[in-house]
């Protein structure tokens, strides 16, 4: 792997750990050359199925959207960088075992904010706000009551 400081060649691991319950390795590098350290993940590519959106457009699953939105929902929250990765694994497992090529938006939303809901319930009502696109203060009432009720 480049060393992302001085793009030489010759870097080595120094330390090799599983992450995302096994489905990712962490590697902590060093570069030969300049001496500096990074960390790299490796994952296996597997093909994810299409997203249809709310219009019947059709998309690749894009990793990047969708962890910038699951980043908005928990900005400022104490969820550690491992558990996001986690939440992402696990969606994207689960959307890998449906077999599916083409999965509806709605679904995909319901599925984080399920994840969500038993990871932060603040960034579950964050997320839930976007993705129902809720209109006034009522909407965030009764989303709340809702998790209150479900909690007791």
């Amino acid at each position: 792997m480049h060393c992302p400081f001085c793009e030489s060649e010759d870097t080595r691991v120094i330390d090799s750990r599983l992450v995302a319950k096994g489905a990712e390795v962490r590697r902590r590098r060093e570069c030969a050359k300049c001496g500096n350290r990074f960390t790299s993940y490796e994952t296996a590519s597997l093909t994810l199925p299409r997203v249809r959106k709310r219009d019947g457009c059709s998309e690749p699953f894009d990793e990047t959207k969708f962890m910038a939105g699951i980043a908005r929902a928990l900005e400022k929250r104490p969820v550690s960088e491992e558990q996001r990765r986690e939440l992402l694994q696990n969606v994207m497992d689960q959307i890998r075992k449906s077999g599916e090529r083409e999965i509806e938006s709605r679904e995909l939303g319901e599925m984080i904010m399920q994840m969500l809901k038993a990871l932060d319930s603040v960034a579950y009502v964050r997320f839930a706000s976007v993705y129902r696109n809720f209109q006034d203060v009522s909407d965030f009432q009764e989303e709340i009551r809702q998790l209150d009720v479900g909690q007791s």
